[in-house]
């Protein structure tokens, strides 16, 4: 029986089926052409609430943890960034009820959110913490 040096086939051996390489269009897969995806209404919608940009990772959780963003929260959210600037903050804590947001108050973004703040919870890398 030859042995067969995989290195001098003109192609690699592929077991199973090929993986599909996804296609970048641009949009989400499942939505019509010239149509946005929940994921980036709500995004709009968040930012129009407020005075504060999300960030794509901080949407996606608040879509996960299903976290209460309407507008008195906002509102909250936006006081408390408020005095997070004029102590001189530049990564906080703000806690709003049982929700926790980590904002960088110079960009004005919230980083993440935390809907089930509790004890035994750790945050890292923040200079100061907003209660709201």
């Amino acid at each position: 029986m030859a042995v067969i040096d995989p290195n001098s086939l003109p192609r690699p051996i592929v077991t199973g089926t090929p993986a599909l390489q996804p296609q970048t269009t641009g949009k989400t897969p499942g939505t019509a052409q010239g149509t946005q995806s929940f994921l980036g209404v709500l995004q709009q919608q968040l930012e129009q609430d407020s005075n504060t940009a999300f960030s794509k990772h901080a949407v996606s959780r608040v879509m996960e943890r299903q976290i209460d963003v309407s507008r008195p929260n906002m509102e909250r959210l936006n006081a408390g960034m408020q005095l997070a600037q004029e102590k001189g903050l530049r990564d906080a804590l703000i806690l709003i009820d049982q929700s926790a947001y980590i904002v960088n108050v110079a960009a004005g973004k919230v980083i993440t959110v935390d809907g089930e703040a509790q004890k035994g919870s750790v945050f890292t890398n923040i200079d100061g913490t907003v209660i709201a």
